[in-house]
Formats: C-alpha cells, structure tokens, sequence
C-alpha cells in the first residue's frame, strides 16, 4: 500500500498527542512492508524532507497569521499543493489518512481530484472540549470536523468513548468507525545506569517528599484545578511532605494564582516545557502520576506512566476508564470532585504493596493492549476494508 499521511504535527513539532501517535504508528506500518509519506509543517532546523524510520516526511513552510483560522487555512492550501506536487512527481497514492480536523480540507480535496479514498482519525471533538458548542468558534471547528467524518471512507477513534461521541456529536453512522487504541514504546523510560537518579530527584523535591505530578497541556479541560484543590487535603495527611510538580508550557497564570489563593504554593513546582529526555528521567523518580481531565478521549500520557512504572490516578471521563482499570492497573476517581482525588492520590501513597501491584499490572498491559505493532496492524486492517471496497465501485 502506499499511503500519504496529512498531520499539521510531527516532532520534532509537537502540539499536543497527535505528533506522538504518528511518530509512532508509522513506523510500524512501514514495518509491514507499507510506503508511507507524511505532510507535516517545518519546525526549528527540522529538513524539508527526510526519512524517519521508514517514514519519507515532507515539511512546508507556512507564514505566520494572527488569525489562526486563516493561518489554518492557508496551511491546507500550502499542504495541498505540496501533495499535489508530489503526486506528479511519484504517482498517485493508494489511500489518504489525515489526522484531525485542521488538515480536513486539503485531505478533502485531495480525496475529489484524484478519486483516492481518505481515512480520518479524529483525536477529540470540539463538542467534547467544551460539553456543547457554544459560539462560532466552536460551531467553525465542529463544522470541519463534521466535514471530514462525512467526507473519510471510514473514521478511526481511540476509544470505545469516542465512539460514542463521534457518533452523538457528529452524526457519524456507528458501523463507519473503528477504534484502533493509542500505544506506547516502552523501551524510552528504561532506566539508564549513567544517571544519578537520587540528585536528579532532588531538583524538584527533597528526598522524604512525595513527589505528585501532572504533565500536559494547561487548558482547563485537564482538570489542573481539580489536582491542586485536592492538595491541601493530601498534604495535611501527609504532614505536608509532599511537592505538586506541574509539567507544560503555556499559560499557567490561573493555576499558579489558585497556588497562591489555595496557600499551597510553597508545596508546587512549576516546570514550564520540559524536554522529552527530562521527562523520561522524571517519570521515573516520581510516586505518582494524576490526570484529573474534565475531557479526555485517550490520555497518552497515562501509558508513559506506566511504561514509567509509576501509579496512575485518574478522573473517570472519556476514554480513562478504558485505559486504566480501577483497582487493577491504576486508581479511577470522580471526575471534578477534589475529595475523591485526594482519596485516590492517598490510597497510592499509603500502599506500597498494593501500588507495586498495580505498577506491575499497567506495565504488563502495555504489551496487551498499547504495543505499536499490534495497534499497526489493526489500522492496516481498516485500510485494507477501504481498499477492498474501493475496487467494488465505480468512482
């Protein structure tokens, strides 16, 4: 198969979870003896093009616009041509996979002229982002999302939950969606016998402090609130040895001046950007992951958790229930209810014996349920359906 690829993400660009689930997925797909091109946007001193495990990436130049549905706009028009272009050069494609709404257009068009069919993958909706839609905004980003999952042959979820919510909030038939998880790589959070862990530990949390953290984005649909509300009560059972590391850039300022309000400012630690080296460290030294989401369709960062071996507490929205399970591979709380996260965060902390069961029941899962090659051949086995179908009709 040869297959072009549409992602506004890629690392060394990454915005959110989309840049790791392509940098990772394809790969193996490549393994399957598949072509694989992906259109992405240039970042830093990233080449124009370049080959990535297996992965032949092509990165275009987009003028910067400060109206950001412009500037988006714009980058399919810059996406389509670039596709375009390559098409006359190398032939046609087999198939077009594109990753969300904001590359839904130039997919679209992609998809009329040259009759190749297109699969999408919706990451999250803009429904679920803030339970309705309640402005123009929200109805131009729903309408493209609403745009691709009409036009896309079949549409990929990463959860039973968004399932559901593609077809609730976007009217997509339920027999035209697979759900094909995210994964994880493990191997990147091995320990290594070169570093120090104990100082590096300690550049965020005295030795006899328990060390919480939350990595991600600082959007209020992460539930950061929820996590430092819930902090005064840990700390006072656990004579305040505890420190709140908070990891992400962007704006923090409403958190930090909860901190401040919440008097518990002495006990958090704001790390801004930490670099995926950092992070791979951190994650391992720390006692306890929390991902209180408001809205999650996935989390992705709850598998760097286990592939951390660090226990997982999380709120019981979207996609988390089906990624942790409550009691066996991590703890599952009350979404938006502080009482219930402390419980959660406490019931880790104060159980060792139990917390080491569940640490070990996660990572075990990782290979069930989140390896790559797996998740590959799933996403391999939705292409082949569209193919199949594909040579049934007359387009």
């Amino acid at each position: 198969m040869k297959i072009l690829v549409l992602s506004w993400e890629f690392p060394p660009r990454i915005v959110g979870g989309i840049a790791r689930h392509v940098a990772e997925l394809y790969p193996e797909i490549v393994k399957l003896s598949h072509d694989v091109h992906l259109i992405t946007l240039e970042f830093g001193n990233a080449p124009k093009f370049e080959m990535v495990e297996g992965i032949k990436i092509y990165r275009i130049c987009v003028p910067p616009d400060d109206n950001f549905f412009q500037w988006v706009a714009h980058m399919n028009d810059i996406m389509r041509v670039r596709a375009e272009n390559l098409i006359a050069n190398i032939g046609t494609f087999d198939l077009i996979h594109a990753h969300d709404w904001l590359v839904a257009d130039s997919a679209i068009a992609l998809k009329h002229r040259f009759k190749i069919p297109l699969v999408g993958t919706i990451h999250a909706t803009e429904y679920g982002r803030h339970n309705g839609i309640h402005n123009e905004t929200h109805a131009y980003i729903a309408s493209k999302e609403g745009n691709l999952v009409y036009e896309s042959w079949r549409i990929i979820v990463c959860s039973d939950y968004m399932r559901h919510e593609i077809n609730r909030a976007l009217g997509c038939p339920w027999d035209k969606i697979d759900i094909v998880y995210n994964g994880i790589r493990p191997e990147k959070k091995v320990r290594s016998s070169n570093v120090n862990y104990r100082e590096f530990r300690r550049k965020f949390a005295h030795d006899e402090e328990k060390i919480i953290y939350y990595v991600g984005r600082m959007t209020y649909e992460k539930g950061i609130h929820v996590l430092l509300n819930a902090a005064p009560k840990i700390l006072s059972s656990l004579g305040n040895k505890a420190k709140f590391v908070i990891i992400g850039g962007g704006n923090t300022n409403y958190i930090k001046d909860l901190a401040h309000n919440l008097g518990i400012w002495e006990r958090c630690y704001f790390t801004g950007f930490m670099s995926d080296d950092d992070l791979n460290l951190f994650q391992t030294v720390a006692d306890c992951a929390v991902f209180p989401s408001l809205y999650e369709p996935f989390g992705i960062v709850v598998l760097e958790s286990f592939a951390s071996r660090v226990p997982v507490v999380v709120s019981d929205t979207g996609g988390l229930p089906e990624v942790v399970r409550h009691g066996q591979t991590g703890i599952v709380t009350q979404t938006n209810n502080p009482d219930s996260l402390a419980w959660g965060i406490l019931e880790v902390l104060r159980n060792p014996d139990y917390t080491k069961l569940l640490v070990e029941n996660a990572y075990d899962d990782l290979a069930k349920r989140f390896q790559w090659a797996k998740l590959a051949q799933q996403t391999v086995d939705v292409y082949s359906l569209v193919l199949h179908q594909r040579q049934e009709i007359t387009w």
